[in-house]
């Protein structure tokens, strides 16, 4: 019969057993099984648990990214997280150009064209800027503790993943705010003039922006985890799954996501409604507004179910985390998971150019009046 020892792999029984060594530095003399007395090996068994979590969580992938922290005694590690990293990087990086870029384009729209300066676009302006911020703010940072970064930094780590947080919340209000503006003009036309003012419109998208600050910033209110010995700023190993699951994603992106849902399928069933009731009339011009307000909640509801669709995934993998803490989870999907979920910052402009002929048309004008530029700078 033989066992592991420490130096070359096996050894015999009379061997002298090796010391193992608690987490503090203090050492176990183990001895022969029949000897070790309760408390040695309770100890020992903590310390060989503790060691087996501690390799798990070493290649376990967090929400921000696919964070390895390499071993201390492996020449590997550096090389494998850089070839695990390598096109995460190139993808997050992409997707990052592409939402600041196209949401600015967006935002300098609605600037220049009077016509596009309505309260619906104003929360479409508000969305905007929350993909520009997850652009040029929050993926940076989800960048960054992919790498473990910043490590021995604990308040600033927790700050740069509620950053993420909050963005994230910020356009999920600011959709609620489309649906409910939606909802007013279709159910409350008469109102609709004294309640949507651009003054009021201002006040919501405030209301909507503090809100996402105060629900991001809990993490540093207190409700996170312990700081990791190793000090290294992973989301898995900072931000709390109780938070992310039962107060993130259940109250404050879930419910919402409901009752925009809701919102959405009465407006529909109330314009159908309307368009019969009109045919019977015959009334051309009462039509042609209609189907002007279907088509705007047609393209409006495609963004919300683009947002549903591309943030849901990452959300279930935090809940599978959460009620199953030891169960693997395929490098291959949570990859997919947190890049899709990015990636929806930067496919509205894109929505927007393709469903909405306003927006269309003042984004050829400005390309155009760019090449226009260009073309008279090359000719001086």
């Amino acid at each position: 019969m033989t066992r592991f020892g420490s130096t070359n792999g096996l050894v015999s029984p009379k061997t002298s057993s090796p010391d193992i060594r608690r987490d503090d530095g203090t050492s176990i003399k183990p001895g022969p099984p029949y000897k070790l007395q309760f408390k040695q090996r309770r100890q020992l068994t903590e310390t060989v648990m503790r060691r087996m979590m501690n390799r798990t969580v070493m290649f376990q992938f967090n929400q921000t990214g696919t964070s390895h922290t390499p071993s201390q005694n492996s020449s590997r590690a550096p090389d494998l997280a850089v070839s695990l990293n390598g096109p995460y990087l190139a993808a997050e990086l992409t997707i990052a150009f592409l939402s600041t870029v196209g949401n600015l384009l967006v935002c300098a729209a609605v600037g220049l064209n009077r016509k596009l300066q309505t309260v619906t676009n104003y929360f479409l302006v508000s969305l905007a800027v929350a993909d520009i911020c997850v652009g040029a703010v929050a993926i940076p940072c989800a960048i960054l503790t992919d790498a473990g970064l910043p490590r021995h930094s604990f308040y600033p780590c927790l700050l740069m993943l509620s950053l993420l947080i909050m963005f994230t919340q910020s356009s999920i209000f600011s959709l609620l705010a489309v649906a409910v503006e939606r909802y007013v003009a279709i159910f409350m036309p008469f109102r609709y003039q004294v309640l949507m003012t651009s003054c009021n419109a201002l006040m919501v998208i405030l209301t909507t922006w503090l809100l996402a600050f105060l629900i991001g910033l809990v993490p540093l209110m207190g409700w996170h985890k312990t700081p990791p010995d190793s000090g290294y700023c992973f989301f898995v190993s900072v931000v709390d799954m109780t938070y992310m699951v039962y107060f993130n994603f259940f109250a404050c992106v879930l419910a919402p996501l409901v009752i925009m849902f809701v919102i959405y399928a009465r407006i529909f069933v109330e314009v159908k409604r309307q368009l019969r009731r009109i045919k019977s009339e015959q009334s051309g011009r009462a039509e042609g507004r209609m189907h002007r307000e279907i088509k705007t909640a047609t393209t409006l509801f495609l963004v919300l179910f683009l947002f549903t669709v591309c943030w849901i995934p990452l959300h279930i993998i935090n809940c599978f985390l959460l009620l199953c803490p030891h169960c693997a989870v395929p490098l291959e999907l949570l990859l997919t998971a947190i890049i899709l979920s990015h990636a929806n910052s930067a496919v509205n402009p894109f929505l927007y150019a393709f469903t909405m002929a306003p927006f269309k048309e003042t984004f050829k004008t400005m390309f155009l009046c760019c090449r226009t530029a260009a073309a008279r700078d090359a000719g001086q």
